[in-house]
């Protein structure tokens, strides 16, 4: 990781006029929450596999929302089969729990956590400090991927993150 080369790059959904993640998810209705968040997934690994070089190794990551994942193995397969179609290779996916819904069941997350590590994927907590992603949940799953908030960033180097 001291390389300072790019470890991943962080998928976002974004409004047609620049909206926020948080007003985009805002205005979509709560019965339809989940789909959505499926569908942002697979556009998003379609891109990476168009514009991701094909030989290199940086990751994409993506945010999800844990209670979102009835079961693993089914609600992996549209990532999967996205990947595929646009020849992305899946372990260079990185799925980041978000902060900002809670987990109802912790030991679920970890059979979730566990599932897509053992099909090769980055799991991680979505900016961690920030919403529901703090040290509770870190000590309850025990993972060692976690991307701190910016505000941690920003005090750690002095300067704004990018």
């Amino acid at each position: 990781m001291g390389s300072g080369a790019v470890f991943a790059y962080e998928a976002l959904v974004r409004g047609a006029d620049g909206q926020s993640a948080g007003e985009v998810l805002a205005s979509v209705d709560a019965d339809i929450i989940y789909k959505f968040d499926q569908t942002c997934r697979v556009k998003a690994i379609k891109l990476a596999g168009r514009l991701f070089p094909p030989d290199d190794a940086t990751k994409l990551s993506i945010n999800i929302m844990p209670n979102a994942v009835y079961e693993p193995d089914a609600c992996i397969r549209a990532s999967l089969t996205a990947a595929h179609r646009v020849g992305f290779d899946p372990q260079r996916l990185m799925f980041e729990f978000t902060e900002d819904e809670r987990m109802r069941e912790v030991a679920h997350v970890r059979r979730i956590i566990d599932a897509y590590q053992a099909r090769g994927f980055t799991t991680a907590i979505d900016d961690f400090g920030a919403g529901y992603a703090g040290l509770g949940l870190l000590a309850d799953l025990q993972r060692p991927v976690i991307r701190h908030g910016q505000r941690i960033a920003d005090r750690q180097v002095g300067r704004p993150a990018v």
